[in-house]
């Protein structure tokens, strides 16, 4: 792989254009390339070591976790607190934050939310999985214990995001809201090589993601368009191709390089929904707007302007090229 500019040297480059951060960014996309190494190793010998299938014990979800969920979870951690730039974490994989309380952290003006391994289940079919996070500045003052507020903020708040595809090949991609980059890892190397600059979603595209198996459990809207997505029309370049792999960072990154929708909606079984607001969807609505996509929790409901409630709350998500999420939207207008 011929080298251009390393993720650290993009980085630095592009540290003029946030003069408060003073270095503090850097050192978290630090943190979280050196988890990410280590995590992709440990994914690549997941059939050789005990680290595959459940540890037994469910998370704050009532989900099974899997081993390598936790072996993530502890690295992302470990490696976020020995930097000493942020002062708390919230993980899918804990029942509450975690506040780093010693002297530099308790002075660090970010916190981190995170799911450490999403789609953690497909390991053990050898299926791609990911990692996404996201930064925020704090709310509580410098130097006191970090607060619910520090993480219960919309997501329209966020400095950063992005999220880590362990495939075919690793790739850290991510947005500090000017534009989406990727990164794709060298592991001769041990460095991540930028081979995606300013990556954008098609305005159209001919995928569509979603769980069919549950379409008995989708509201009226939902089904219309799926429907719509499956009928014969050249015009439209229809039907169009259903796609789903069931790891949401596999299937967003699928559908952001070819142009696609991803649809998680409400149900019967989850009236809710079920992908998570503060590790899941407002990340990746973010990574989606900055790339030119649009990112819905509902008609009219803009994911990164919601509310949160709580830590781990769910709702309902729809997220891909512009043209297709406003069709969307057309049918949950009319059918909902």
């Amino acid at each position: 792989m011929e080298i251009t500019k390393t993720l650290g040297e993009f980085i630095i480059e592009k540290q003029a254009d946030y003069p408060d951060a003073t270095g503090e960014l850097s050192s978290i996309f630090s943190s979280i390339r050196l988890a990410s190494k280590i995590v992709h190793r440990e994914i690549n010998k997941a059939g050789l070591a005990d680290i595959t299938g459940a540890v037994g014990n469910e998370n704050i979800q009532g989900e099974q976790q899997q081993k390598l969920d936790v072996i993530a979870n502890d690295k992302f951690k470990a490696a976020l607190a020995a930097r000493g730039v942020v002062c708390g974490l919230a993980s899918e994989e804990e029942d509450c934050y975690v506040h780093f309380d010693d002297e530099r952290s308790k002075h660090g003006k970010y916190v981190v939310l995170i799911d450490p391994l999403d789609g953690s289940s497909n390991i053990d079919v050898n299926v791609s999985v990911g990692t996404i996070f996201s930064v925020y500045r704090r709310l509580s003052p410098i130097g006191e214990p970090v607060t619910d507020a520090d993480f219960l903020q919309p997501g329209d708040q966020q400095v950063a995001a992005g999220y880590v595809i362990y495939g075919s090949s690793t790739m850290l991609v991510y947005t500090t809201g000017n534009g989406v980059h990727g990164f794709t890892y060298d592991p001769s190397l041990g460095i991540f090589c930028l081979s995606h600059e300013n990556m954008c979603y098609p305005e159209n595209g001919t995928i569509y993601s979603v769980n069919e198996g549950n379409y008995v459990h989708f509201h009226d809207g939902v089904k219309q368009y799926i429907k719509y997505c499956q009928m014969e029309d050249a015009k439209t370049n229809r039907p169009y191709t259903s796609r789903y792999i069931g790891s949401l960072v596999s299937d967003f990154h699928r559908n952001l390089i070819k142009g696609g929708i991803f649809l998680y909606p409400a149900s019967s079984l989850h009236p809710t929904g079920k992908l998570r607001l503060l590790y899941e969807c407002n990340p990746m609505a973010f990574i989606a707007e900055q790339a030119g996509g649009v990112a819905i929790s509902g008609v009219e409901t803009r994911t990164l302007e919601l509310e949160p409630e709580q830590l781990h709350q769910r709702v309902p998500f729809f997220v891909g090229s512009k043209n297709m999420v406003k069709k969307l939207e057309r049918f949950l207008r009319e059918f909902t």
